[in-house]
């Protein structure tokens, strides 16, 4: 199959989202525990292409990693800034006659980058009076995974999953 562009596409995967199909053959409570039945199966030589792990009541978790202070912003401007004025006084290095002045220049954009940087990161967390004075990392979490699989194969899966769960516990 061919785009209106000219390129070719997989007619296997969709170029839309499109729901799931197939019967639920398994349900597991983590994403970790499904991909190691669909592990199971690749091992058994089950045809994988009929196989679909779909998470299901999905929620976005947050997790706090650290407190945010004036001090870490300031520093983060100030290094992020550092980095500015590396590039800038490189880049005005390149094009100075002066070959004993460049590292002067150089050394000089960093630290006019790294003092501007720290006061921006300090005005940045002064204009916040306090809210979100916290670091955090966001995802998305589902509270179950179901294994899918088409109907022609569902019942072997089931058979293979079925034996590898009484091959886990007996």
């Amino acid at each position: 199959m061919t785009t209106p562009m000219g390129f070719r596409t997989s007619a296997a995967v969709p170029n839309l989202p499109t729901p799931p199909t197939g019967f639920a053959v398994a349900q597991y409570p983590t994403y970790a525990q499904a991909q190691a039945a669909v592990e199971h199966l690749v091992r058994n030589d089950f045809s994988i292409q009929d196989v679909t792990i779909v998470g299901s009541e999905l929620q976005m978790v947050e997790r706090v990693t650290g407190r945010l202070t004036a001090g870490k912003l300031a520093a983060a401007g100030a290094a992020s800034g550092a980095w500015m004025g590396l590039f800038v006084g490189l880049l005005m290095g390149f094009f100075s006659s002066v070959v004993g002045g460049m590292l002067l220049l150089i050394v000089a954009s960093i630290a006019i980058g790294a003092a501007f940087g720290a006061v921006v990161g300090y005005f940045g967390y002064s204009v916040a009076k306090g809210r979100r004075d916290f670091t955090s990392a966001s995802q998305v979490v589902a509270r179950k995974y179901d294994v899918l699989c088409q109907p022609r194969s569902a019942e072997q899966a089931r058979e293979l999953l079925i034996r590898m769960e009484l091959g886990q516990r007996g």
